[in-house]
C-alpha cells in the first residue's frame, strides 16, 4: 500500500512523533496508519495513540433538556457564520423541542414531523430557511434520553454537544455531578465508559503491543516471555484508565483527586445521596465529515506563475 507526505502529517498528528520516524513506521507497515501506530509505539516512540481523522465541518452540537428528556443534536451549515445567527439557532431548538415531545425514530421520521407553530413539515420550514440565510442546512444526527436524570453540556458555542444520563438515589441534585463528568468527556474524549465495555479483542492487542515494545527494548529484551507477559498485564489498569471514562483521572483536581467513578460517589455522598453513571452521549461538530482539502501554498504558487505569463 503506497502511502503519501500527507499519510505522514496524520500519523505524526497522530502520534506526536518526527516526520522520519513516521515515513520509517509507514515504510515498515506498507502504508497501514493503524498498524504504523503500532510500529512506533513498539519501538517506544509513541506513548498512545491519537486519532485525528475529525475534520472540523460547520454547524452545531447541541444538548439540552425539555420536560425531563434529554436530547442531543448535530445541525450542519455551510459556514460558521450562518451557524451564530438566531435563525439556525432557532432551528436547533425547535428542532429539540420535537425530538423530546415527538421522539421520531430517525432524521427522516423528524424531517416530516409539524414544525412548532407552523402548518409546515421541518423539510418545508428548512427550505424556508435555506432561502432566507442562503446556505444548505442539514439535520446530521440525534438522540434522546428519556429515562433517569440527563444534565446538558454545549462546549465553546457548540464544538461539543454532551448529554450524560445517571441514576440518582435520594432527594438530591445531580445536576452539577452531570455537568462535571459532561466536561471530562469533552476534554478527555474516552473511547468506552467503562472498563466492562473494552472488547477482549482491544485488550489482548494492547497486551501484545506492550509485550513488543518490551521485546525492543535493550534493558527488557533479555526476560523470559512469561515475565513480559505479566509485566504487560500489569499495565492494563493504565490502558484503561487512559481509554475509560470512568477509570480517568478526574480532571477537576480542584474538587476531587481520583478516578471520575470516584468523583461521583464521593460527590453523590456529601450532598446525602447517591448517584450512578448510566450512559452518556457525545457530538464532536462535523466529525467525520470529509471537507475539500485547500492547498493555500499550492494555489498562491499557482496564481504567481500565471501572473508570471
Amino acid at each position: 500500500m503506497a502511502f503519501t507526505a500527507l499519510d505522514v502529517k496524520k500519523l505524526r498528528e497522530m502520534t506526536n512523533v518526527g516526520m522520519m520516524d513516521c515515513k520509517k513506521a509507514l515504510e515498515a507497515t506498507d502504508g497501514d496508519l493503524d498498524k504504523a501506530v503500532d510500529w512506533l509505539r513498539e519501538k517506544g516512540l509513541a506513548k498512545a495513540a491519537k486519532k485525528a481523522d475529525r475534520i472540523a465541518a460547520e454547524g452545531v452540537a447541541y444538548a439540552t433538556v425539555i420536560d425531563g428528556v434529554g436530547v442531543i443534536i448535530e445541525v450542519n451549515s455551510e459556514t460558521d457564520f450562518a451557524a451564530k445567527t438566531d435563525a439556525f439557532m432557532g432551528l436547533v431548538k425547535s428542532l429539540s423541542e420535537i425530538i423530546a415531545k415527538d421522539a421520531p425514530a430517525d432524521v427522516d421520521a423528524l424531517k416530516a414531523c409539524t414544525y412548532p407553530g407552523t402548518n409546515l413539515t421541518v423539510t418545508e420550514k428548512m427550505q424556508e430557511l435555506v432561502m432566507s440565510i442562503g446556505e444548505n442546512m442539514k439535520i446530521r444526527r440525534f438522540d434522546r434520553f428519556e429515562g433517569n436524570f440527563s444534565v446538558p453540556y454545549v462546549h465553546a458555542g457548540g464544538s461539543h454537544g454532551v448529554l450524560v444520563n445517571l441514576a440518582v438515589e435520594g432527594d438530591i441534585d445531580a445536576t452539577e455531578i452531570g455537568k462535571n463528568v459532561a466536561m471530562q468527556i469533552a476534554a478527555m474524549n474516552a473511547k468506552y465508559w467503562d472498563k466492562s465495555l473494552v472488547p477482549q479483542a482491544d485488550v489482548d492487542h494492547e497486551l501484545q503491543v506492550q509485550v513488543a515494545a518490551m521485546d525492543n527494548d535493550p534493558k527488557m529484551a533479555s526476560k523470559p516471555a512469561q515475565v513480559k507477559e505479566k509485566i504487560a498485564a500489569g499495565k492494563i489498569a493504565a490502558y484503561f484508565k487512559e481509554i475509560c471514562l470512568l477509570q480517568q483521572d478526574f480532571v477537576r483536581g480542584d474538587l476531587f483527586t481520583g478516578s471520575v467513578e470516584g468523583y461521583i460517589a464521593d460527590a453523590a455522598k456529601k450532598l446525602g445521596g447517591k448517584v450512578t453513571f448510566v450512559n452518556a452521549l457525545h457530538y464532536v461538530k462535523g466529525e467525520g465529515i470529509e471537507k475539500k482539502e485547500e492547498d493555500f501554498a499550492a494555489e498562491v504558487a499557482a496564481q504567481i506563475a500565471s501572473a508570471g505569463k
